[in-house]
Order: C-alpha cells, then sequence, then structure tokens
C-alpha cells in the first residue's frame, strides 16, 4: 500500500514536468530577453554588430535569447508607446543606441528595468543621467561618445582640407541641437561662417529646399551633423551634396565610402558591439551602477580623393598624412 501511494505521489509530482506545454513555458521563462528601440530602420550594421557580440558571449538569439526589436519608422513621438510595449513585455534589460531622446524615453518608461547606452550625441553626466564614468550609479550604464566636441573637431579639419573656405553650411535637426550649438562655438574659433539648414517636420525632410538655399546664399561646404534620420537619407544627402558642388565634411564615418569628401570620428559599428558586452554582465547578475562607462579612444580621419578631384579640390599634403583611410 504505502509503495503504492508513494508511487502515485511521484507520479503527481512529475506529471506538469512531463506537459509539452508546462514545459516549454518554464523553458521560455528562463530564456533572457532584450528590448532594442530606435528611431529609424537604417542602422542594420550596429545592431548586426551587437548581435555578433552577443553570440561571441555564448548568447543566440532563437535559442538562449529573445531579442525584442521596435522601430518608430522615423517618427519620433511614437518612441514612448514602443518602449511602454517593451517593458510590458518584460524585457531583463533595455538598450537605448543614438540620441538623447532614446535613452529620455527609456528611463521615463521604466526606474528598475537596466539600461545599456550607447550615447553618440550627447553628453549623459551633463544632462544627468549618470552620476559619472567610474560610477555611473543608478540603472544605466554603457558606452558614451563625446560627439558635442568631434563636432568641433569636423569644422576645424574642414577648414583645414579647404583654407579658402568662409562660409559653411550646417545640416542639423531637433535630435542633433547640441552638436549645431557646439558647431557655432567651433567655427568662432576656426574663423568660418555657419550657414544653419535645418530641417523639421520629420520624418519627411525637405533636403531640395535647404541644399536650395545653401545656393542662394552662397554656402562653400557643408557639415553634417549625426542625426539618424540623416543616416537613413544618407545617399539623398550625398547626390544633393554633390548637385551643388559642396564639399561635405561628417562626424559618421560611412559617409566617404559613400561619396562624401571626408569624415572625422569613431566606430560606432564597434560601439554597439562593445554595448553587447554590458548586457551580458547584466544578464549573469552584474548591476549597472557599479558597471564604469566607457569612452571609445580611437578616432579615424578618412578622405575620399576621387570626390575632391570631382569637384576640383586638392587637399593639403599634410592632411593627407594625418587621414587615417585614404579613398582613390
Amino acid at each position: 500500500m504505502w509503495r503504492t501511494l508513494g508511487g502515485l505521489i511521484i507520479a503527481l509530482v512529475l506529471f506538469p514536468l512531463f506537459m509539452p506545454g508546462a514545459a516549454q513555458t518554464q523553458q521560455m521563462e528562463k530564456v533572457p530577453r532584450i528590448g532594442i528601440f530606435q528611431i529609424s530602420e537604417s542602422s542594420a550594421p550596429i545592431w548586426e554588430a551587437f548581435r555578433h557580440g552577443l553570440r561571441d558571449l555564448g548568447y543566440v538569439e532563437g535559442q538562449n535569447l529573445v531579442i525584442e526589436f521596435r522601430s518608430a519608422e522615423g517618427h519620433v513621438e511614437r518612441l514612448p508607446a514602443l518602449v511602454a510595449e517593451l517593458v510590458q513585455r518584460h524585457v531583463d534589460v533595455l538598450v537605448a543606441g543614438g540620441p538623447e531622446v532614446n535613452l529620455r524615453t527609456a528611463r521615463q518608461a521604466t526606474s528598475t528595468i537596466p539600461i545599456v547606452m550607447v550615447a553618440t550625441d550627447y553628453d549623459p553626466i551633463a544632462l544627468g543621467y549618470i552620476a559619472g564614468l567610474p560610477r555611473p550609479g543608478g540603472q544605466i550604464t554603457g558606452l558614451f561618445l563625446q560627439q558635442i566636441e568631434v563636432t568641433g573637431k569636423c569644422l576645424e579639419l574642414l577648414k583645414d582640407a579647404l583654407p579658402q573656405v568662409t562660409r559653411v553650411a550646417v545640416l542639423w535637426d531637433a535630435i542633433s541641437a547640441d552638436q549645431f550649438r557646439a558647431a557655432e562655438g567651433a567655427a568662432r574659433v576656426v574663423g568660418v561662417q555657419l550657414q544653419s539648414l535645418e530641417l523639421r517636420n520629420p520624418p519627411a525632410y525637405d533636403y531640395d529646399s535647404v541644399f536650395a538655399a545653401a545656393a542662394r546664399q552662397g554656402a562653400e561646404a557643408l557639415l553634417v551633423l549625426r542625426s539618424p534620420l540623416f543616416g537613413r537619407d544618407r545617399d539623398r544627402i550625398i547626390a544633393l551634396a554633390a548637385q551643388h558642388r559642396l564639399p561635405m565634411m561628417s562626424g559618421v564615418l560611412s559617409l566617404p565610402e559613400a561619396g562624401g569628401l571626408m569624415a572625422y570620428g569613431v566606430d560606432t559599428v564597434d560601439m554597439y558591439r562593445r554595448a553587447a558586452t554590458y548586457v551580458g554582465k547584466i544578464l549573469k547578475g552584474a548591476k549597472p551602477a557599479d558597471l564604469p562607462v566607457e569612452q571609445p579612444t580611437k578616432f579615424t580621419l578618412i578622405l575620399n580623393l576621387k570626390t575632391a578631384e570631382a569637384l576640383g579640390l586638392t587637399l593639403p599634403p599634410t592632411l593627407l598624412i594625418l587621414a587615417d583611410k585614404v579613398i582613390k
């Protein structure tokens, strides 16, 4: 009798474990979830690098990891609803890459879920998101590119490349407003006059109108600031710059490869690969407050001599020596 009763108890205990639905639910609950969101869908290389970094740590999407990906498709106003949805999905980590509005939206949506930032165009310390680099405190950590300082350096290098230039048009939007203010300060030091080419009413920016305005007002060169919407419209911007014969400088390293004249900045693709390391540590139990914020240290100057030749420009030999990559 006791043997029969014992067998019945064991069967009742083990029965739920052999139920297919219960086993599947139990397994899914153990798989970590990462929430990713962005303004536009033009950043496939950075997220592929991020996934590659996770795979190096043993996290493979579809096997032992779920990635919840959301895009606002260029509509910044949609971000709060997208992030709220990710919070409701009980993600273990939120990844806020790109402009400051992404990190702001994530922090407003949750005070408990860890956030890994990839800050590429704002200062998270000055804006109060983190306490400092060694110990960020709170729920946010990640990587921080001092794009504000890079913007000034871009303008300085543009002047070095084209000493005769005195009027530079600057392409910017609400997302890159802090960079534009930095450019204004750098312009006074470098000795050039800036022409504001502000783009409004996203996501359908009227590039034709602003480039026509640049031509009317005698712009001699173009500085393109960092914005995810400019990345989405990269080919259109490069075509218009060529049409109006405007030598183009940017902090986005991919632009010279696509036909821009020059770029100075860091490899943001590598920053997203590094961001995966932070996610991996948090999934293993580390607290964001205890993970020091990392800053990239390698800056790259790229020149496109084919574009220079098409514009009838001769770049100074000293700049060619400084360049890390020259496209011929």
